[in-house]
């Protein structure tokens, strides 16, 4: 995200086009083309073996790189969530209301810290979506560091 522009809840997912459009888009031709190319060797011995390998190792590859980016989405969200803990304890003595989610938790850091206790509570006693929570907040705080 550029750092010139204003996050906000319209324009706080980031996109980075190289993983989200190159990479997989390339994974998920090649394993369209793949499993073509098993089909029409469905009989001819001396292609299934390669194709099925091909197949096999495309997923393979097209899993690995979507368990990688959860995979550090959620390492991310649990240092979100200690630092919110932080924030909250440091401001209220008190730690998170333990009702709240790790997602309303990560929700929750675009908040300011004037609203935070409350739209914290608020977030607790209502079970708020974390888009719910997104969108409650009215002084946002950015977060460029998550991808």
């Amino acid at each position: 995200m550029a750092d010139n522009k204003v996050q906000s809840f319209e324009n706080h997912a980031q996109i980075v086009p190289m993983f989200h459009y190159v990479t997989l888009g390339i994974l998920l031709l090649t394993f369209i083309g793949a499993c073509v190319n098993l089909t029409e060797s469905w009989g001819d011995q001396a292609r299934f073996y390669s194709a099925s390998l091909l197949v096999t190792l495309t997923l393979g590859t097209l899993l690995a790189a979507l368990y990688a980016r959860t995979f550090a989405l959620r390492a991310q969200d649990r240092a979100i969530r200690a630092e919110e803990q932080l924030r909250h304890y440091v401001m209220t003595g008190k730690l998170l209301d333990p009702r709240l989610t790790v997602k309303q938790i990560v929700g929750l850091r675009f908040a300011s810290n004037e609203e935070l206790v409350a739209l914290a509570q608020r977030a607790a006693d209502q079970n708020l979506s974390t888009k719910d929570i997104k969108q409650a907040v009215k002084n946002w705080r950015p977060d460029a560091y998550r991808v």
